[in-house]
């Protein structure tokens, strides 16, 4: 039988086609139950898991702009136990062939290793995604992905955990994103993920700030280019490691600047949530087209 042109063997495992959902826009996938055919797909980057449950930010959380939407959920999750328990057996046992990637968070450098940990003895992860994004609680709230120390020091704590592949989630704001990359790759992670969102405010005629919390995560059109961008200076910085391109797209067309420019996957948020079906549909063109 013919493989099928779309198909990627990656992280050592096998991918039906280069889409999956982006981290914190499908939840655990069982949201989507019903409404989208997860089978059709790559696989599913699930919402964040903290150690502890999160209550998340202050609504509104969500507002709509001209160049796309800004988040500012504040990682809310039910925590390691419940995601543990509830959440992912229920996912890893849907049919067909979907990859399940983990989207860890922390706020200590051991919290990200603590989850890693909790979450090892359930069959059917592919990999973790490190959410280096997060803000350093214990050092004034900067970034981890910031820091090359914090970024090396978090995946050689995940490394000794877990014989699983660690994908570093890097946001667009770092001055130097291929320089994180490389830390990321030294120190042990398998595949780095381009882009994460980027801080923005909007507001209201009278100044007033249109999300609770005040600012929070650009997504949408606009992070497309500053995404394909990025995958270009990962991939030539570290010597082709393998890159999940994330950011503004809307299309199989949109997917396919991600993939000519090197990427191996590809995943899609904000577009998913407009339009529920929208990665099936994409992913079933790439599988028609031979991406």
């Amino acid at each position: 039988m013919s493989r099928p042109a779309a198909a990627r063997d990656v992280l050592g495992v096998h991918f039906r086609n280069p889409v999956l959902l982006a981290a914190g826009t499908a939840g655990y996938g069982r949201e989507l139950a019903g409404t989208v055919d997860l089978a059709a797909l790559g696989g599913i980057i699930t919402k964040a898991v903290s150690l502890q449950p999160r209550h998340g930010n202050a609504p509104p959380r969500v507002a709509e702009f001209g160049g796309g939407m800004l988040n500012s959920v504040g990682l809310a999750n039910p925590g390691l136990a419940a995601v543990h328990e509830t959440e992912l057996p229920w996912l890893v046992e849907q049919p067909g062939s979907l990859r399940v990637v983990v989207n860890v968070v922390g706020f200590g450098l051991e919290e990200y290793a603590g989850v890693v940990d909790g979450l090892e003895d359930i069959t059917g992860i592919t990999a973790y995604e490190l959410n280096l994004s997060c803000p350093n609680t214990s050092a004034g709230g900067i970034e981890f992905g910031a820091d090359p120390v914090s970024v090396r020091r978090i995946i050689e704590l995940c490394r000794s955990r877990t014989r699983r592949p660690l994908i570093a989630k890097l946001s667009p704001a770092l001055p130097d994103i291929a320089g994180i990359a490389l830390v990321a790759r030294d120190a042990g992670a398998d595949a780095i993920s381009v882009v994460n969102t980027m801080p923005g405010r909007v507001a209201h005629p009278d100044g007033h700030p249109r999300l609770g919390h005040g600012s929070g995560g650009v997504s949408g059109p606009a992070l497309l280019a500053v995404g394909v961008l990025a995958t270009c200076r990962v991939i030539e910085r570290t010597g082709g490691m393998p890159v999940i391109g994330v950011g503004g797209i809307r299309s199989a067309d949109d997917a396919r600047q991600y993939l000519r420019a090197g990427a191996v996957l590809v995943a899609i948020g904000t577009a998913g949530l407009a339009s529920p079906r929208l990665p099936e549909r994409i992913a079933l063109e790439l599988e028609r087209d031979g991406a």
